[in-house]
């Protein structure tokens, strides 16, 4: 793949993203705003979804920060590319982590034992999003309007009757994303990936699928034929 390919490719994926981050933040309200350098959010976003969402590798501080509420706490800026430096600006870097693709066509390892399930009702989609979460009280992310999406699924992965873990697909700009993909217990988080990827065939067929992980989540996925593509950051403000 030549650096041309990937740096579209790496584009793409950022725009699929900030598409699924914009979708989430209709649910609750919040529709956000897309300019060519950056989508953005006025308003504070859900839990774990950030404020603004870079589009380009030129974007700068200019294009994100004035569309976006620095004083309340908990304002997040995903920098797609890894190129901003927003520490001027008040922000820490949270985290990094890393673009993955994988082209459309190639074998999906069996899940022997696992189930695919799309989630289609507001209950299931409550014990979907409690699997997810873990122990603790769920946050109020994933709500019911998703389920009429067009362009999104929940996919529950099932061993028998039980959630062995699940994901969420949304397609965008050529791709399919794949992201909240989770393993409850001690389920094999690489065959729910596998999981993941054939629901994804099945739904959205001959598209590849894009994503990010970091840390010892990168593993499952790249067993899963994916490849890393680029890196990305997260930057939270200190407000």
């Amino acid at each position: 793949m030549t650096s041309t390919n990937i740096n579209s490719l790496g584009v793409a994926a950022a725009r699929n993203n900030a598409d699924w981050c914009a979708t989430v933040c209709r649910t609750h309200g919040t529709p956000g705003t897309f300019g060519e350098a950056a989508w953005t959010s006025a308003r504070r976003t859900p839990p774990y979804y950030p404020d603004a969402v870079t589009l380009h590798p030129d974007a700068v501080p200019a294009d994100i920060l004035p569309g976006i509420d620095t004083a309340s706490p908990g304002c997040s800026v995903k920098d797609s590319f890894g190129t901003l430096d927003l520490s001027s600006d008040g922000f820490v870097e949270l985290f990094d982590a890393a673009w993955i693709h994988r082209p459309a066509g190639i074998p999906v390892a069996p899940t022997t034992g696992l189930r695919t399930e799309w989630v289609v009702s507001a209950g299931r989609l409550r014990d979907w999003q409690a699997a997810w979460h873990g122990d603790g009280e769920t946050p109020d992310i994933f709500r019911p309007e998703l389920l009429d999406d067009p362009f999104v699924r929940v996919v529950a992965v099932l061993d028998g009757a039980r959630f062995a873990g699940g994901a969420v697909l949304n397609h965008s700009a050529g791709l399919v994303g794949i992201s909240n993909v989770f393993a409850v217990d001690h389920s094999d988080v690489a065959a729910v990936w596998a999981g993941a990827l054939t629901a994804a065939g099945e739904h959205f067929p001959g598209l590849p699928a894009v994503g990010y992980e970091q840390g010892d989540d990168l593993a499952p996925a790249l067993d899963n034929g994916f490849a890393t593509l680029g890196p990305l950051r997260i930057w939270l403000h200190g407000s």
